[in-house]
């Protein structure tokens, strides 16, 4: 059974489906998670509280799918591919994630205008994908050579950048790309993007995702 804070995020993502930020109201999360008023405000304090625990939420569970997707029993030679099927299924399935790595909130979300100033700052886009895309070198590279990390390193960027592009093709597409195991027709696109680039010489041993 899940904890009254858990019950109240899961009660504010759910009204997001239907609803802009600015219209949810904080009884009728309390409501809907069976819970008091006063039980909401001393978990988070206030809306904007509720705001940044459902965001930070969010990027948690993006991050947690990106190590399960990285796994060795899923991997198979594949890590980058399996990387951006992830992020694609991801930024579909949940517009908080898609905003957080693209930095497009929108004017229905809460976005970071809404959050409180006090407490550690939200990762940006770029942080966010930088962060993603050395905790893919870290899983995938362990033992390489200087130059394969380096190899890895551009391909799982490679990988994101074109699962960024995925995530924002126009919504006709999106019954292709519902969940993270259905993203699967993506991956020979990924593979062919990913061996053309590394065909190509670079004279930069690293790059940052912008």
């Amino acid at each position: 059974m899940p904890s009254a804070r858990e019950a109240l995020l899961d009660s504010a993502h759910s009204a997001l489906s239907t609803l802009p930020w600015t219209s949810v109201r904080m009884v009728d999360v309390a409501a809907a998670a069976g819970v008091s008023r006063q039980t909401l405000y001393n978990e988070f304090g206030s809306k904007a509280g509720l705001a940044r625990a459902l965001v930070r939420r969010a990027a948690d569970g993006y991050l947690a799918g990106v190590e399960e997707a990285l796994g060795a029993d899923r991997v198979k030679g594949e890590g980058p591919a399996e990387l951006a099927r992830w992020t694609v299924g991801a930024a579909r399935a949940n517009a908080l994630v898609k905003a957080l790595l693209t930095g497009v909130w929108g004017d229905h979300l809460p976005g970071p205008g809404s959050l409180p100033t006090a407490g550690a700052a939200l990762p940006t886009p770029a942080e966010l994908l930088t962060l993603v895309r050395d905790r893919a070198v870290a899983a995938l590279g362990r033992g390489a050579a200087p130059r394969g990390t380096e190899e890895l390193e551009l391909a799982c960027e490679i990988a994101l950048r074109l699962a960024l592009s995925y995530a924002l093709v126009p919504a006709d597409a999106e019954a292709h790309c519902a969940e993270p195991d259905s993203c699967r027709p993506i991956t020979p696109t990924i593979t062919s993007e990913i061996d053309t680039s590394l065909s190509v010489e670079t004279t930069s041993s690293r790059k940052i995702i912008p």
